[in-house]
């Protein structure tokens, strides 16, 4: 095969089928989509945010079979049958907002509100996980996600009321 035709040719996608906030889709994507970026710009989920794209901020966090993961370091065909959550899909059917966002709004755990997403999914895991026997054990739990407004006190207190509303 000539170079010519190696350059023209289309890349080679792949069929995934994944659910998302509830909601089963199937897709052709192309090996090297990040689900951070298929999330963005394929369905239009834009919640989920875009920081340093390399892993180290935490604004893309979101979960995949109920475990955080930094959308721009996974590739949507390594979610194939998954579960994915993203902040789009935290509150209720009807509505209502998960006792984290909640939580949330009454702490104030947001100032400019860009990392807010991401804090908001991995606040849900930490309770899940069972990191919530102190306000040090959430910071730990907590520091993959950056917020440069550092509005880390309201998010530890945040995760604390919303822990103690789930009775975790």
């Amino acid at each position: 095969m000539s170079r010519d035709t190696q350059i023209r040719e289309q890349p080679k996608t792949h069929e995934v089928r994944i659910r998302v906030n509830g909601e089963e889709r199937v897709t052709e994507v192309e090996a090297r989509t990040s689900l951070l970026d298929w999330l963005r710009e394929a369905i239009g989920l834009t919640g989920t945010k875009k920081g340093c794209n390399e892993g180290a901020c935490g604004s893309c966090t979101v979960l995949v079979d109920g475990r955080r993961m930094n959308a721009c370091m996974i590739l949507v065909v390594q979610c194939e049958g998954s579960a994915v959550t993203t902040v789009e899909g935290l509150a209720g059917p009807d509505g209502e907002l998960h006792p984290v966002q909640r939580a949330f709004s009454a702490c104030d755990a947001y100032q400019c509100g860009y990392c807010t997403p991401g804090q908001l999914i991995s606040a849900v895991a930490c309770i899940e996980e069972g990191h919530t026997g102190s306000e040090e054990e959430v910071r730990e739990w907590m520091s993959g996600n950056l917020c440069r407004c550092s509005a880390y006190p309201q998010i530890t207190a945040a995760v604390m009321m919303a822990a103690e509303e789930l009775g975790r």
